[in-house]
């Protein structure tokens, strides 16, 4: 399994995968910013909410306390970098590029403008997001962008080589 963070994790364990020493088998964290090998794939990660009261401080100094972990944003330097990765075949974030709107009546976009241009620059061949726990498919900045669902209602079987997906319903 690979993963990124969300926004409700608990970020000292997080902190461990990310310096190596949690190590769980078969259990692949993808820091932000960066790409790993996943078979024959190369899947990048952005993982956290945008804030943007905090997009300008480096990751390292993001404050975090027992009540407010401000790690659970991602930051400038974290979607500068990720937006310098090449030839990555999936872009995991977890916020939503823009547009996306969350109720057609109110047509507030949900969506963020770091993910487009992370989009714009990398080309991903898919991208895959999941803040907003719904079912969504739809193009960004010339990418198959898609919003999965809470995985107890929904989940991707994806083809490796062709990058084609099937949504299985639970």
């Amino acid at each position: 399994m690979f993963w990124i963070k969300g926004n409700n994790e608990n970020f000292d364990r997080i902190a461990e995968f990310e310096v190596g020493t949690a190590l769980v088998p078969n259990l692949h964290f993808i820091r932000n910013g960066t790409s790993i090998a996943a078979g024959p794939l190369r899947v990048a990660g952005l993982g956290g909410t945008f804030a943007p009261t905090w997009f300008d401080t480096p990751a390292a100094k993001l404050p975090h306390t027992r009540r407010d972990d401000k790690r659970r944003h991602f930051v400038r330097e974290e979607a500068e970098a990720c937006a310098r990765l090449r030839d990555v075949d999936i872009l995991m974030t977890h916020e939503a590029p823009r547009p996306f709107i969350l109720a057609e009546e109110h047509r507030r976009d949900a969506g963020k403008p770091a993910i487009n241009a992370v989009l714009a620059a990398m080309k991903p061949r898919l991208h895959l997001f999941g803040h907003h726990h719904r079912f969504l498919e739809t193009e960004r900045e010339g990418v198959r962008s898609v919003c999965i669902d809470r995985v107890n209602r929904s989940y991707l079987l994806i083809d490796a080589e062709t990058l084609e997906y099937e949504k299985i319903d639970q």
